[in-house]
């Protein structure tokens, strides 16, 4: 049985505790709220954007000439993961979960015969894969907080991609992020980039029944707004990124301070029964010794 010292020294620690998650929780809360804005602002134009691109991809005759970012190699051997992350870590399953569906879906195209690369975006992430997958990391980025960063971190990450698939590094490029629905939801997405990915017939896609006039020509187009599509694709997996991450943050902290409050009753409640037992058994002590005089 743990003395009453002992006892009252692990209360005081795990009032410590609470107080720093609760404190983590609020500060997370904080974050949550222009974190989500930014998410929810910039969602629309990159779903449209998106759609916007699948339908050109959809009516324009690939030839040589095509760009490769819409043509593609002509392979799909080598797949390259884009696993995007966070640095921190205590915001529950958040990072795990983005780490698994990437695991799961490598392996799948393991299995097939195929290669499969990985280019982290965020430290846990690296973490959790580099102890399944140690000799197929091709790069790793450490963005600090996903709150902070901007277009022009996206565009940089956007134009290091582009540069491997022009290399002849891989042949398709998937990136993998948490979509945040709401504060208890985040959902595990991945998302083809590269090459553009054409919606299989029956798909419905934005103006999909238009026809399509270009001006000044198809190639300046397609040379300018592909290379932006990747860009925003992975500025909004950030965005989407760090909403994720604040709630996921803002929920395990609760937890944890809820969890820290029951620990403390249950160790409250030893510390009286333990310092009852000490006082029955001086107070019989002391009757014992005088009767016995």
């Amino acid at each position: 049985m743990a003395s009453l010292k002992a006892l009252k020294i692990r209360i005081g620690s795990v009032k410590s505790t609470q107080k720093i998650t609760k404190a983590m929780k609020m500060v997370a809360a904080a974050k949550l709220r222009r974190a989500q804005e930014a998410a929810e602002a910039g969602r629309p134009y990159a779903q449209r954007l998106e759609s916007v691109v699948a339908s050109l991809a959809s009516k324009v005759t690939v030839s040589e000439s095509s760009p490769k970012l819409l043509a593609g190699t002509g392979r799909d051997q080598v797949h390259l993961f884009v696993v995007a992350t966070s640095d921190k870590g205590l915001a529950g399953a958040f990072n795990t979960n983005i780490a698994r569906l990437a695991r799961r879906r490598a392996q799948e195209l393991i299995a097939q015969g195929k290669t499969v690369k990985f280019y982290t975006i965020g430290r846990k992430g690296r973490a959790v894969l580099n102890r399944l997958f140690p000799k197929d990391i091709v790069h790793s980025a450490e963005p600090g907080d996903l709150g902070k960063l901007g277009f022009a971190e996206a565009r940089a990450f956007a134009d290091d991609l582009i540069a491997r698939f022009e290399g002849g590094e891989y042949d398709v490029a998937h990136l993998f992020f948490s979509n945040f629905k709401s504060v208890l939801t985040q959902e595990p997405t991945e998302q083809q980039i590269i090459p553009v990915a054409v919606p299989q017939a029956g798909a419905e896609t934005s103006g999909s029944g238009a026809a399509v006039t270009y001006e000044p020509d198809e190639e300046s187009i397609l040379a300018d707004l592909l290379p932006r599509n990747v860009a925003i694709q992975i500025y909004r997996a950030i965005r989407e990124n760090a909403a994720s991450e604040q709630g996921s943050k803002m929920t395990a902290m609760d937890n944890a301070t809820r969890n820290a409050g029951d620990l403390i009753n249950r160790l409250t409640i030893q510390y009286n029964r333990t310092r009852q037992a000490a006082i029955t058994t001086e107070l019989v002590e002391i009757i014992s010794g005088a009767e016995a005089l």
